[in-house]
């Protein structure tokens, strides 16, 4: 028997017994259907975490006060390490292949303004931020070097807030007032959208001296530092360890590069989508089981089926190759049904949820080729059941 014929007679069967056929598939649809609405949220997550931080830039190290120890911990918390400072900015601005510093100190504030107020992001930043980010100023200019090292009260606005505030009014030159203390508006910077769900506009960016007396610190919370595209980032590392370690007397603090965050959050991405594939594996071989008992019955209750058609002619490993076929057929069918809800569910989802989505396709051909595998291994032992049947008790069976 040709296998076309095989395929047909093994349809055939199926549709000749469709809601026990259905349930069969739908065991195997499942499992796909999970596996591929979970990783194509999991594949979003990723690509859309790469292309937030590759907003910014890719050639930016962080460096915090803290040393992280061996395991890969936070920094510690209560140590004696030394705080960074302005000192340790200007410094780190003077290296070799560094373009830009920027020394970091956040809160939260209420702002008022043109009889409106509100609470949000206040940061303390050097005079460079805009360029390390490449952030455009629509009007006015941001801080200059003699306002950041006198902590002179000049604030620029974030698109959002300067909305917020002021509407379409002309916001330079205006009076605000930031924790109490009064500043004057001189610039407003370019819509940057939002990053990982938080929107970065509603930011008033502050001299980072300024920002320490506003919350009463003697530290910043970081620096980052902008290095030459194309320099080698080890080589920075080092240059930028040694200075501060000369400084402070020992590496109390922590480096991190832009690389390694965005790595961090892949690795944490791709654990969780193991997960997910290894659960949608629970269910596929929960799938497998419901197609070895239902080929199981099959094979029970046509035991004079089998009988006649070996009584015909048929072989045995013709009798083997038709139920191999109605188990890969069952499967095969429920790996489609299942690829093709996944899918889509996952498009609704970006559709109507707003969620990062993006199916893997090669990852969904591929649980198929499971599904399709799942079934042949699942029908093996049914399969030989029906081929090593003996042809007289068969025929008597009826």
């Amino acid at each position: 028997m040709r296998w076309r014929d095989l395929f047909h007679f093994a349809l055939h069967t199926l549709a000749a017994y469709r809601l026990r056929s259905f349930l069969t598939m739908l065991g195997i649809a499942v499992g796909i259907a999970a596996v591929i609405l979970l990783t194509s949220i999991g594949e979003g997550l990723h690509g859309y975490m790469l292309s937030e931080f590759s907003r910014f830039g890719s050639n930016i190290i962080k460096i915090m006060p803290g040393r992280q120890d061996a395991r890969g911990g936070m920094p510690t918390l209560p140590s004696t390490a030394r705080d960074l400072t302005m000192d340790d900015a200007a410094v780190l601005a003077r290296l070799p292949f560094v373009n830009y510093v920027n020394p970091i100190v956040e809160g939260n504030a209420e702002i008022r303004a043109n009889g409106r107020v509100r609470r949000t992001t206040v940061m303390g930043v050097g005079t460079k931020m805009h360029q390390m980010y490449s952030v455009s100023i629509v009007v006015g200019r941001f801080l200059t070097e003699a306002e950041s090292r006198d902590a002179r009260p000049m604030v620029t606005l974030g698109a959002t807030l300067k909305n917020e505030l002021f509407g379409d009014a002309n916001a330079i030159g205006a009076r605000i007032e930031i924790g109490g203390e009064r500043y004057r508006v001189i610039g407003v910077l370019e819509p940057k959208g939002r990053l990982l769900g938080v929107d970065i506009d509603d930011v008033a960016y502050i001299a980072t001296m300024r920002a320490m007396g506003l919350y009463n610190r003697n530290s910043m919370d970081h620096i980052k530092v902008s290095y030459e595209i194309g320099a080698d980032v080890t080589h920075v590392l080092t240059l930028i360890r040694q200075s501060l370690a000369a400084r402070h007397g020992s590496e109390d603090f922590t480096l991190t590069t832009q690389e390694e965050m965005v790595s961090s959050l892949v690795n944490i991405l791709r654990i969780v989508t193991s997960v997910i594939a290894a659960l949608g594996g629970i269910s596929l071989a929960v799938g497998a089981v419901g197609i070895a008992t239902i080929m199981t019955i099959a094979v029970t209750e046509r035991t004079a089926e089998i009988g006649l058609l070996v009584a015909l002619g048929a072989r045995r490993r013709t009798i083997l190759g038709l139920f191999l076929t109605e188990a890969v057929a069952l499967s095969a069918l429920g790996g489609l049904l299942g690829l093709t809800v996944g899918a889509g569910l996952a498009w609704l989802l970006g559709l109507f949820v707003a969620l990062p989505i993006s199916t893997p396709w090669t990852f969904a051909f591929a649980a198929e080729a499971g599904a399709i595998l799942i079934g042949l291994l699942s029908g093996v032992l049914p399969a030989r059941r029906a081929a090593r049947a003996n042809v007289i008790d068969a025929l008597h069976t009826e």
